[in-house]
């Protein structure tokens, strides 16, 4: 059964700061963070957005761009690890935002950055058992990093919503397949009642990161027989530049299949948002015909692949909706004080 992507659409807030106004307040050095992480500047929710905010805006906008019945939504589920409420669900107020509700169902999903592909490979089941016409799936996060932090230094604010369904007449992108690789690898974490997430250090890179991503791109790649270079695009989650590339290479892919999905130098980590953003701005720009690769990974840990092929039916939606590159556009830049108060880092006593 030919299970795809209907539509999809994104969000990201105008406000940007730069790493130089962090580094700055911190005495860090500025340019030795952005050869690092090759991340110059992040994006920053404004003072009356939250991850629901940002999720309605990308639904909204896939909504837009498909032009189809949102009587037809049979699903909304949420991935993010910012959810506003730890007790009443994201994805009910995005559903009543489309008007899908209320003969439907909803849920949020939470694993850390690749919550949002696991709502669609969710939805991918729902639809390909027929139990729902079509499902939206969403990573979108106002992710958290605590003042000095290096997480403090890509944590961004972003969302993607994706369509799912299975009439090929309205697919944009076929998904061939997806794989899986999962392992209980502690390398970032929350509490409940924490204000600001930790992350275990050397667990990040290596042991957190790179085996997962490696193995899921790997373990995808063997299930369909496909090589690297089978494909015109390629995806990776984006916690910096400096990871996608590495792993881009360490795997066969090369800088310009990645280069056009690979946003996170302008906007930061937008978490549950990365991966998907990195598709989205990639079917911004893609051909019928085109193939893109994609893994997503999230802390605690694991990691979502999927082959995707793009239909005939992209060049009639791509241009109904902003695409991610516009909205990287015309930010508004702000400076440490006006960044600490929008994301409630001054707390009153």
């Amino acid at each position: 059964m030919t299970i795809g992507i209907v539509s999809y659409g994104a969000y990201i807030p105008r406000f940007r700061i730069k790493l130089e106004e962090i580094a700055r307040l911190w005495g860090d050095d500025a340019e030795a963070l952005k050869n690092g992480l090759m991340v110059y500047e992040k994006s920053v929710p404004d003072i009356d957005e939250d991850t629901a905010t940002i999720a309605v805006e990308a639904a909204r906008s896939a909504m837009a761009r498909s032009g189809i019945n949102p009587n037809r939504i049979g699903a909304v589920y949420t991935g993010s690890e910012s959810h506003p409420y730890a007790v009443k669900p994201t994805s009910t107020i995005v559903a009543q935002a489309i008007g899908a509700t209320p003969e439907m169902t909803a849920a949020d999903f939470e694993f850390a950055c690749k919550a949002g592909t696991a709502a669609v490979q969710a939805c991918m089941g729902l639809v390909g058992s027929d139990m729902i016409d079509l499902g939206m799936a969403i990573g979108a996060d106002v992710s958290q990093g605590a003042p000095s932090d290096a997480l403090e230094y890509t944590a961004a604010a972003g969302g993607v919503a994706c369509i799912i369904g299975k009439k090929e007449d309205e697919l944009a992108a076929i998904i061939e397949d997806t794989y899986s690789y999962t392992t209980d690898t502690p390398d970032f974490w929350r509490r409940e009642g924490m204000p600001y997430p930790e992350h275990g250090g050397r667990f990040t890179g290596e042991p957190g990161y790179f085996k997962h991503v490696i193995n899921g791109a790997k373990g995808l790649l063997k299930k369909l027989g496909t090589k690297p270079e089978d494909y015109d695009y390629a995806v990776f989650h984006q916690p910096n530049g400096k990871f996608p590339s590495k792993v881009a290479k360490m795997l066969g892919f090369t800088t310009p299949q990645i280069s056009p999905g690979l946003v996170v130098p302008k906007i930061g980590n937008t978490y549950s948002g990365s991966c998907l953003m990195g598709i989205a701005a990639t079917l911004d720009e893609a051909n019928p015909g085109d193939r893109i690769f994609a893994t997503a990974f999230g802390s605690g840990a694991g990691a979502d692949a999927f082959s995707i092929t793009v239909t005939n039916k992209i060049k009639e939606i791509q241009n109904r909706a902003p695409k991610v590159s516009e909205l990287i556009k015309n930010p508004l830049y702000i400076d440490y004080a006006r960044y600490a108060k929008h994301k409630g880092k001054i707390r009153l006593p």
